[in-house]
């Protein structure tokens, strides 16, 4: 169905891209190559199934099958049509088509995904007398339709269901974190569990969760039912067995996780989670406002998504990040601190001068992940010591 090594795209969110390029590259990807939400590379099934299982930064993993040029969709219909269905799928195979259109010419990406349809439903029907079935939810095979301008890719998505749904949620609060987001958050700061990890505002517990995760090096895929994959012409079963049960990786954690938010309901829905995954052992809650915590007794990272008020600006909220400041000043000197925001009023408020500024989307909202060195005293005798040492 595919050669030894065959190309793989795979999908992201803004601003990860490079965080995934390094996951990849750590996995044995060849030939890696950014794009725009998506790192391109080269590999073989294995590295396409651990791709699925291990990433924490992807959201689907896709195999180019065909790459044309098409002016409309009729013209779309016959490329797709050409091509040798019978490799991928037969008969009675059910499957859907996604559609993502960027073009001038093509401006119904639900169009687009009917004339795919149509084109391996009439491929089957000239051959067989007989059409496969369109399948919405939970379909034999996915494929996936991209269109720029007029350059078109057609793939098979080896995920199905996005990979950032990892399968631990057992709840959530209201805009809860996605989860691949939290995970690339977490490696942009570099922490990979060598200090304690600190969360004072962690609503339903992801960034503990894929904290845990990290520290532990755990992969992701663990709490998945499925992979598209897996309903695959030739899928090596054995192969992914063995993946699936490979430990080696895996590494001790002597730190701990500490999340916290003034909420109890948030804490109860992140305590349901965090014993979902597993990870009780490594994560303590509380119920308890930033301003209550104490002054960590080990050499902390702090990392949180503070709410951004993207609709209205209140006083409230200004007066919110105004008190992170002050905490982060007072409480966490010698620490570091990450803190993810859309409302850039809001940040500057902090009062506290960052040291790298990372731009990400969360959601449709444009962010800034912004990193704070921790110190007591003022920041040119910080920077003086720094440089002396």
């Amino acid at each position: 169905m595919l050669p030894k090594e065959f190309d793989i795209i795979a999908k992201t969110f803004q601003g990860l891209e490079e965080v995934l390029a390094k996951e990849l590259t750590e996995l044995g990807a060849n030939n890696i190559e950014l794009q725009r939400r998506a790192v391109k590379c080269t590999g073989d099934i294995k590295l396409l199934y651990q791709a699925n299982f291990r990433l924490r930064t992807a959201s689907r993993i896709l195999v180019p099958i065909a790459t044309f040029k098409a002016n409309n969709p009729d013209e779309v219909y016959e490329q797709v049509k050409r091509l040798n269905w019978s490799q991928y799928m037969d008969v009675n195979t059910s499957f859907v088509i996604d559609s993502t259109v960027y073009s001038d010419d093509f401006r119904h990406s639900k169009f687009v995904s009917y004339r795919v349809k149509d084109a391996i439903a009439d491929y089957f029907m000239e051959r067989f007398k007989k059409r496969p079935s369109v399948q919405l939810t939970n379909p034999d095979l996915y494929i996936n339709i991209h269109i720029a301008q007029n350059n078109c890719t057609l793939s098979l998505d080896s995920s199905g269901e996005s990979l950032h749904k990892r399968g631990y949620r057992s709840d959530q609060t209201e805009a809860p974190l996605n989860e691949a987001l939290a995970a690339g958050m977490i490696l942009l700061s570099g922490w990979q569990g060598e200090t304690d990890f600190i969360d004072p505002m962690c609503g339903s517990g992801t960034l503990l969760i894929e904290a845990a995760l990290i520290a532990l090096n755990i992969a992701p895929g663990i709490y998945r039912n499925s992979f598209a994959f897996e309903k695959w012409k030739n899928f090596d079963e054995e192969l992914f067995d063995n993946i699936y049960n490979d430990d080696s990786a895996e590494r001790p954690f002597t730190h701990t996780i500490y999340g916290s938010d003034m909420s109890m309901r948030a804490i109860r829905i992140a305590e349901a989670n965090v014993k979902s995954a597993g990870l009780s052992k490594y994560i303590k809650l509380e119920v308890k406002p930033m301003q209550d915590i104490e002054e960590p007794k080990e050499p902390s990272l702090v990392l949180f998504n503070p709410p951004y008020g993207e609709r209205l600006v209140t006083e409230d909220l200004i007066g919110l990040y105004e008190m992170i400041g002050r905490i982060l000043k007072h409480k966490f000197s010698g620490n570091k601190a990450w803190i993810i925001s859309s409302n850039l009023e809001c940040l500057a408020k902090i009062g506290l001068k960052p040291s790298q500024k990372i731009n990400l989307l969360n959601g449709a909202l444009p962010c800034e992940f912004r990193y704070y060195e921790l110190f007591s005293g003022k920041r040119d005798k910080f920077l003086q010591d720094s440089t002396a040492r």
